[in-house]
């Protein structure tokens, strides 16, 4: 049942406007409380209610709008009485539809209003049983006697919303709800709506006022008001989203940070010396934005993209080292544990004796290169947490082990995250917090983000782009292998493998599919040969 007591502002429990029973549902398999909630909760798509027809020449599993008048009404018990239906018979003179609604209060609802007698627009899905064309739980519009063609053109033009729902709450319920919601506050004139738009930029922008967007959003008139909505609370999420990650930017750099500069005739130079290769024009490029970050006394917060083999870890490496001369550590955080352990192994081969700190032939000017992961043993696993803990291991790489709370560091300086959208924002935070003062953040990734993503995962930090190859690096060749349709195709395909491992390259077999599937491409492959990884990558 639904009640209409005044609503003044969008935080008020909506048991005030929709009634306690429909609110615990909401609440309960929705998670809607507040008014604000309801009205946020947008249709996930509009059906057309068709043009008019006749009851004589309904389509069937077609969505049609019908004039017609009510012929009689009944209410039948259904489950051995435990449900209620109602079921009203329409004529329009050429022939006869039947309306069905179910549930006790739709049935105490609506046969209050469809009586015999009265003429309406009536607007669903044509379905059959009993051998009778039915609409199950349509959206009407009662007429009046005045009531002209021009009323019935504009609902039969009107969108109708559809709502995510529940089993315990149909969309027709919610859209119900929701109709009530915005009379109440209409009749209060938006009292207490805040719109988090400053009216300067609504103009520029020739956005909607917050109300009208609300309207249009739950009750269009037409695809144009879809349209014009959305476009304004498209805004409304994007602004009230980057003000809050502007207020992090600006919170995070008024943070102490230690700066971290690289030593003259130190760690990195004695690496850069032993480079094969010169940096391609993007690496330095980067690397000066990060460098300059690093030398600042507040916390760097840095986003590096680049596609596989733009050389993310040659420069991230840089980054580590320069931390280094400096005093410090760092901590490489990756995803998996293959993944730790290839960037133990790449950043080790690298660096050659200059990772070999304490070690015979270990150079003079060195550090040591610590791997922490959750499957080593025991001896192994308390040996990396001293070198950690002492300040012996200037780079510790490792999976989620390294945010444990019995890891800890002498002097954290910088944190490396890989692909930080396979981490939660508190676990960045959380290896962070290890740090005596906030530590540098540098966030890697060669995932291609779409907008939305990078907006809500990477939106509190700078970014720089790596957008060319190293010199000499081949393009990496793909084909689809179409093993069920063709099977010789992937004989062949295996034989490519070997023919590119015998070769010393390597080659990667990407399943488009987890599990079982009936598709006919379903078992499609995709094999990519590329180069053989060297330093650069």
């Amino acid at each position: 049942m639904v009640c209409n007591g005044s609503v003044t502002a969008l935080h008020e429990p909506l048991a005030k406007v929709v009634g306690g029973t429909t609110a615990k549902v909401m609440a309960a398999h929705l998670d809607l409380h507040t008014v604000g909630d309801l009205l946020h909760h947008y249709p996930r798509r509009y059906a057309e209610r068709g043009e008019l027809t006749r009851l004589s020449e309904l389509p069937l599993d077609e969505h049609v709008t019908v004039v017609a008048e009510i012929a009689d009404t009944r209410s039948l018990p259904f489950n051995r009485g435990k449900g209620l239906r109602l079921e009203v018979t329409l004529t329009d003179g050429t022939g006869r539809l039947q309306l069905v609604f179910f549930g006790r209060r739709a049935v105490h609802h609506h046969q209050r209003e469809l009586v015999p007698g009265r003429r309406g627009m009536f607007a669903g899905k044509v379905s059959r049983f009993n051998r009778k064309l039915q609409l199950s739980h349509p959206a009407y519009e009662l007429l009046d006697e005045d009531s002209g063609t021009e009323a019935v053109a504009d609902f039969a033009g009107r969108p109708l919303p559809l709502y995510p729902a529940c089993k315990q709450l149909e969309s027709w319920r919610i859209a119900t709800s929701v109709g009530v919601v915005l009379d109440s506050m209409e009749a209060v004139g938006w009292e207490g709506l805040v719109d988090p738009l400053p009216p300067a930029l609504r103009g520029r922008r020739g956005l909607l006022p917050l109300p009208e967007a609300f309207e249009k959003i739950h009750r269009p008139r037409s695809r144009r008001d879809i349209a014009e909505a959305r476009s304004r609370l498209k805004w409304d999420e994007a602004f009230v989203l980057q003000t809050a990650l502007a207020r992090r930017r600006a919170a995070a750099a008024q943070l102490p940070a230690v700066p971290r500069r690289p030593a003259e005739g130190g760690l990195l130079a004695a690496f850069d010396a032993r480079l094969p290769f010169s940096l391609t024009g993007g690496q330095e490029r980067v690397t000066a934005e990060i460098f300059a970050d690093l030398a600042a006394d507040h916390p760097m917060h840095r986003l590096l993209q680049g596609e596989v083999g733009s050389g993310k870890t040659l420069v991230a490496l840089r980054a580590m080292l320069a931390v280094a001369d400096s005093g410090g550590q760092s901590a490489l955080l990756a995803p998996t544990e293959v993944l730790a352990q290839q960037h133990h192994r790449s950043v080790t081969e690298m660096m050659g004796d200059l990772a070999e700190a304490g070690m015979l032939g270990g150079a003079e000017r060195s550090t040591k290169v610590v791997l922490l992961t959750g499957s080593m043993g025991a001896q192994a696993r308390r040996r990396a947490l001293l070198e950690a803990v002492t300040g012996e291991a200037g780079i510790v790489i490792g999976t989620h082990a390294l945010i444990e709370d019995v890891v800890k560091f002498h002097d954290l300086g910088l944190v490396v995250v890989d692909e930080q959208h396979r981490f939660g924002v508190e676990q960045r935070d959380a290896l962070r917090a290890k740090g005596e003062r906030p530590p540098h953040l540098l966030v890697m990734t060669a995932t291609p983000i779409p907008r939305t993503v990078a907006m809500t995962v990477f939106g509190d930090l700078e970014t720089s782009v790596l957008d060319e190859l190293p010199q000499g690096r081949s393009p990496i060749a793909s084909h689809v292998v179409p093993a069920r349709d063709k099977p010789h195709f992937l004989a062949r395909a295996w034989e490519r493998v070997r023919e590119e491992a015998e070769g010393g390259h390597q080659a990667y077999v990407v399943c488009p599919r987890i599990g079982d599937g009936e598709e006919p491409d379903a078992q499609a492959w995709e094999l990519l040969i590329p180069l053989r990884p060297t330093m650069a990558s």
